[in-house]
């Protein structure tokens, strides 16, 4: 036995020098870990140029049109309506901007929609966490049917009639309420929080507070919701996004100008606006100069927003982004 142990760390030492090795019985280098630059083959050229290119040309697409309406907002509304404006600022001038803050009803949809996306976030945070949350504990009675139950509504609605005839008989037409509940959780962000607590908090976290006595909702407040923190910045900024640019549900429910959010006041700049009205014909052209660089500033005025909130949770989103991924 004593030989035999002897004997064993020189064939553990021949086997792992005779590991990988070519002739000779010599260990092969491994080029990445003696710093060797492995040489690219004329496929992997080309593959990467094309690469490039194909993404320069969306980056391109998406980007001169932003560029356009940067430039069409800092122009003078004689050279916006003779479309004389490409990617730089023509005769510049911040008249668009000027006329845009002194726009009662720009101001009023501006504040609008901020109310809108703060409150509207907040509940629809609050309601996916408290949906979420009970689906990811694995000792809830009747999980899976209820988890079934959710995604069913995702794959399957009533549609846009059957909304508006609830949301009708609930009183709520011409309230703020009507912007703010009827699509205030989505079963998307449902499924992404299942995942992230149920994948990201060990067992061991929730029996370690249950045994110190702790309940379900000391549980959620205390442990939980601190350890999710960049799942909450993901998925707020979902809704977030999705309650600024919401328009078609104000559409639907309000009537009244004074609660209408930026982007139903904004849509009515870019269609029905057709600067009409009576004077003479210098005066209507004027109008119609006017309305056309009221547009673009009043696109950049909605857009600004989203972009100053972004970098903020940016640091958040590719963390909580990849919820559920595969760790190796």
């Amino acid at each position: 036995m004593s030989t035999v142990i002897r004997e064993q760390p020189l064939l553990t030492e021949e086997i792992v020098v005779g590991s990988g090795s070519g002739r000779g019985g010599r260990r092969r280098r491994d080029p990445l870990a003696s710093g060797v630059k492995v040489k690219e083959t004329r496929a992997d050229r080309v593959f990467v140029i094309a690469a490039y290119l194909l993404l320069t040309v969306f980056l391109l697409v998406v980007l001169l049109p932003l560029l356009n309406i940067v430039a069409s907002s800092f122009s003078s509304p004689q050279a916006v309506s003779s479309g004389r404006v490409l990617f730089w600022p023509v005769d510049f001038t911040l008249r668009g901007y000027t006329e845009a803050l002194n726009n009662p009803a720009i101001l009023r949809g501006f504040g609008n929609s901020v109310f809108y996306t703060v409150v509207g976030t907040i509940i629809s945070v609050a309601g996916t966490v408290a949906i979420a949350y009970p689906l990811s504990r694995a000792n809830l009675f009747g999980r899976k049917t209820l988890t079934g139950g959710v995604v069913f509504t995702m794959l399957f609605s009533g549609g846009v009639i059957p909304m508006y005839i609830v949301v009708q008989s609930l009183g709520l037409l011409d309230t703020r309420w009507s912007m703010l509940l009827p699509n205030a959780i989505g079963v998307w962000q449902v499924i992404i929080a299942m995942v992230y607590f149920r994948s990201s908090i060990p067992d061991e976290v929730y029996e370690a507070a249950q045994l110190d006595g702790a309940s379900e909702l000391r549980i959620l407040w205390t442990i939980v919701l601190p350890l999710a923190k960049p799942l909450l910045a993901v998925i707020a900024l979902m809704y977030a996004i999705m309650q600024w640019n919401s328009y078609f549900d104000a559409l639907l429910y309000l009537r009244d100008a004074d609660l209408q959010p930026l982007q139903l006041v904004l849509r009515g700049i870019l269609i029905l606006n057709d600067g009409g009205g009576g004077g003479d014909l210098a005066a209507q052209l004027e109008r119609r100069e006017l309305a056309d660089l009221l547009k673009y500033s009043t696109v950049i005025i909605a857009t600004v927003p989203m972009l100053i909130v972004y970098p903020f949770v940016a640091k958040h989103f590719s963390k909580g982004i990849m919820v559920g991924a595969v760790k190796g």
